[in-house]
């Protein structure tokens, strides 16, 4: 009996266990935003891709800043293409989107849309800040503003501010913004 136990016993020291297979990675997140001033000396561009809600900067072939982006929600897609920029606005405000203000000057009402509501008695029109905007078609442009990850603009493509500011700074009108899916 004791040479069956010691048997076992040696058995199972001897036999080691299958080696686990190695953990995956986890694949980081893009971060929300780089820049490289020091990056590239060339023509600058702007890139879009509304696939990843991504906007890139270049200065020839080089890199300089990518952002997250929120591109036009579901019936406000943004235009895809091949655009330049056609103004630079720092201090836009939309003629279309934004709030309407009492006698009080409270908001009676926000997020309208005045294509679609007409301003109501006593009541004016005050426009959604835009700032640093870069005019590429018609009423789009890429500017500063709420950037959830996800498609909920208008239209434009909304950058963090910080980014937006570097895009406009960077930029002058002509430079080219491709706007792909």
């Amino acid at each position: 009996m004791l040479a069956v136990v010691a048997t076992a016993m040696m058995a199972g020291c001897a036999t080691k266990p299958p080696v686990p297979p190695p953990k995956p990675v986890p694949s980081k997140p893009a971060p929300p935003y780089t820049w490289n001033d020091a990056a590239g000396k060339g023509t600058p561009k702007i890139v879009v891709d509304l696939g990843k809600q991504r906007a890139y900067f270049y200065r020839g072939d080089a890199l300089v800043g990518e952002t997250k982006c929120s591109s036009g929600k579901s019936g406000f897609a943004t235009q895809v293409g091949n655009f330049a920029v056609l103004q630079k606005d720092m201090n836009h405000e939309s003629n279309l989107y934004g709030s309407f203000i009492g006698e009080s000057g409270d908001v009676v009402k926000r997020d309208v849309d005045t294509s679609k509501m007409p301003v109501p008695e006593g009541c004016s029109f005050k426009g959604a800040k835009m700032p640093f905007f870069l005019r590429f078609t018609g009423g789009y442009g890429l500017h500063a503003g709420y950037v959830p990850n996800y498609p909920a603009s208008h239209g434009c493509v909304r950058l963090p501010r910080v980014m937006a500011q570097h895009f406009y700074e960077n930029s002058q009108v002509g430079t080219p913004v491709i706007v792909h899916e």
